[in-house]
């Protein structure tokens, strides 16, 4: 997978019409692959945003997560059951393909996400462009991610760490959570409350 390399925050200005001009085509592509995808895989799309989430909480929307290689933060623990690669590298082939080396995976991943919302019937919204990919990606960045055996305290504390209130972290938590989950997954957490059992 080709990555666009990353510039400077002076140069990450984000806007609606970014590749207006070099790769007009490039938001098309992505709905109509993911449009595909989810026709064939329904689970693409809590993939996505889960793949997105887990991206933007290591280093920020820089697609490091899809970084593949020994110690990569796809290899991380927290990050062995993200699924989508495949998806992210047929969009970005097929993009490559009609307008090579200018739109970045980050803004494909961040593109493919809304999409996932769109397509299981949630909103639409204008995604902003114009990130740059980042080069590094390390497993060991990786335990900022929050963890669904997180108590609720701790939770917030993590979110609080990045300027994000409570009212912020509802919104992130259930706007990047669709589809199903298995009961054994959520057991603990319904049945205690911050980490203490209550029922049993």
């Amino acid at each position: 997978m080709a990555i666009v390399p990353s510039r400077s925050k002076v140069d990450q200005f984000l806007t609606t019409s970014y590749y207006s001009k070099a790769c007009p085509l490039a938001e098309s592509i992505v709905q109509a692959t993911m449009k595909a995808s989810f026709r064939l895989h329904p689970r693409i799309a809590p993939a996505m945003l889960k793949l997105l989430f887990s991206d933007c909480f290591v280093q920020g929307y820089d697609a490091s997560v899809l970084i593949s290689g020994p110690n990569t933060e796809r290899t991380a623990e927290a990050n062995l059951n993200l699924r989508g690669f495949d998806v992210i590298e047929v969009i970005k082939s097929q993009i490559e393909s009609v307008c090579p080396g200018v739109v970045s995976c980050a803004d494909i991943l961040a593109l493919a996400a809304r999409e996932a919302v769109v397509l299981t019937k949630g909103p639409y919204w204008e995604v902003k462009l114009g990130r740059r990919d980042g080069n590094v990606s390390l497993a060991a960045n990786v335990k900022s991610l929050p963890s669904q055996t997180d108590s609720l305290t701790e939770m917030l504390r993590i979110f609080a760490n990045y300027g994000l209130n409570t009212e912020d972290f509802v919104a992130l938590i259930g706007a990047h959570t669709i589809g199903t989950e298995s009961c054994k997954s959520i057991a603990d957490r319904i049945n205690s409350i911050d980490g203490i059992k209550k029922y049993p």
